[in-house]
């Protein structure tokens, strides 16, 4: 197809553009009047919400301007003199607040202080701090424990596994909406989550600062503030139920779909920041959004049959241009391998579907994959071996895409009761155990994922049914959105040595 981008666009030429099945599938994105066949390319600008060109990829630039924080003249502190090392910090704080234009605090700190000589404006003070901080991060990120390939049935070994059971996990920390909570997502790097609900709101939440909570309240017993309040956003642009988030793998961008017909795009690196940075309007409610590992493009399921892939620098909408690859019901979940060479989907017409992402063609279909149920959620394991997915039938199962097989079937849930609504099934963060919340108990089914044995059950403490489960990718950590307007984060702390 003969895509804008060269990651997407095979030596092959591509078939014969097909219109969509469906001719009520307009599109009111920037002014574009509907989608497109894959292969078929259409110019446009990217709108902000209300009309407003924008610039570059859609998202406004993240990050202070300014040069290169090396090379600065920076003051020379003087170890174990704290007096002379406060005096220095003292004067960078007078010279910064000048720069910043605060000439009246400044002044008055340096009537206090009464440095000799003056302190000129100066930005020094922010570098610095912005260095520290840099090193901070690269510090943290080197804690984190290499998590391996995942896993892989070919060459399995009888290793036991390091990751802690889900049944030991605690709730942190819990956050509440006005409405059903139906949406949750975790950022890349493990550091932020996001909820979003029926009453349109989204929140943002701190990992670090929801832990650091906790062990406050467990320590002392009380409701402390200490560290910040872990909720660092709340999002309203929504006006209907938000029914899927999704984090930009890359940068401060949250994606959230939702009932009211349109996928949103927030830069949450500005505090202020409450509304998108940009809108896309379908015809129908959004039922799942994924953005693909670089960032440059967003699949968009909604309650009919045809995914779409929109190209995030051009604003292009994409269809497939083979009618008969499509699905025959609405899209329900939507997800990319973690290379982005391939994309998977299910629908409630009880099939999976595995599409390369260069010809977006379908290279393999499983037919009544649950039993002629439908199917409710799909994902890759991080080596893009393999499928798990879960469907309306309880069960939840491993795909072989060498073979197009199911490799193993994780049953058990489901026994007291029949599931009325979708449930996703997941796994922990080192890809050794398989979760799925029980709808008629409401806790948490475990399955070891490499032989199926069933584990501890977990409680799961919510009062309504739970909606949706997404796990940490980097720890051990999930959360759980429900029907109680609740969403609990649960973690597993390590053992004190």
């Amino acid at each position: 197809m003969n895509r804008p981008n060269a990651n997407f666009g095979p030596a092959g030429g591509p078939p014969p553009p097909q219109p969509p099945p469906s001719a009520n599938l307009g599109l009111g994105f920037g002014g574009f009047e509907g989608p497109r066949p894959f292969g078929t390319h259409h110019p446009g600008t990217n709108f902000r919400p209300g009309g407003a060109p924008m610039g570059g990829a859609g998202f406004p630039p993240v990050g202070p301007a300014g040069p290169p924080l090396g090379g600065r003249d920076v003051p020379e502190f003087v170890p174990g003199s704290i007096l002379k090392n406060r005096e220095i910090l003292y004067r960078l704080m007078i010279s910064q607040l000048f720069y910043d234009g605060h000439q009246q605090v400044a002044v008055q700190l340096a009537n206090i202080i009464q440095p000799d000589p003056s302190c000129p404006p100066s930005e020094k003070l922010f570098h610095i701090v912005s260095l520290g901080l840099e090193k901070d991060t690269d510090v943290k990120s080197n804690r984190v424990e290499p998590l391996g390939p995942g896993l892989d049935l070919e060459y399995e070994t009888d290793m036991p596994s390091n990751a802690p059971e889900p049944a030991f996990y605690e709730t942190a920390y819990v956050t509440s909406h006005k409405g059903n909570c139906r949406a949750g997502a975790f950022s890349t790097d493990g550091t932020l989550c996001a909820t979003g609900s029926v009453d349109a709101s989204i929140k943002i939440l701190d990992v670090e600062r929801m832990l650091a909570k906790s062990n406050i309240e467990h320590m002392t017993n009380t409701n402390n503030e200490q560290g910040g309040h872990p909720v660092i956003r709340t999002l309203y642009d929504h006006i209907e139920e938000v029914t899927c988030l999704d984090f930009h793998p890359k940068e401060p961008i949250l994606a959230s779909g939702s009932r009211d017909l349109t996928v949103k795009l927030f830069d949450f690196s500005k505090t202020s920041a409450k509304k998108a940075v940009k809108t896309i309007t379908d015809s129908e409610p959004i039922t799942t959004i994924a953005f693909h590992p670089t960032g440059e493009y967003i699949l968009v399921g909604c309650e009919q049959p045809i995914l779409r892939l929109y190209d995030l620098n051009t604003s292009q909408c994409f269809v497939g241009s083979v009618p008969t690859h499509h699905h025959q019901s609405d899209i329900t979940c939507a997800k990319w391998s973690p290379d982005g060479k391939m994309y998977v989907t299910s629908s409630m017409d009880g099939a999976i579907k595995i599409w390369d992402g260069i010809s977006s063609q379908v290279i393999a279909t499983f037919a009544n994959a649950h039993e002629r149920a439908e199917v409710c959620s799909v994902q890759f394991t991080r080596n893009g071996k393999y499928v798990l997915s879960s469907g309306r039938d309880s069960s939840c199962k491993l795909w072989d895409l060498s073979t197009t097989r199911c490799l193993i079937a994780y049953t058990g849930a489901g026994a007291t009761g029949k599931q009325e609504h979708r449930a996703q099934a997941v796994m922990n963060h080192t890809e050794d155990y398989v979760m799925f919340p029980d709808e008629a108990t409401t806790s948490l089914c475990c399955w070891d994922a490499r032989n199926a044995t069933r584990k501890q059950l977990l409680s799961l403490g919510h009062n309504g049914v739970v909606r949706h489960i997404v796990h940490s990718p980097v720890s051990p950590a999930f959360l759980t959105c429900s029907d109680d307007f609740r969403a609990r984060f649960w973690y597993k702390r390590p053992l004190v040595q």
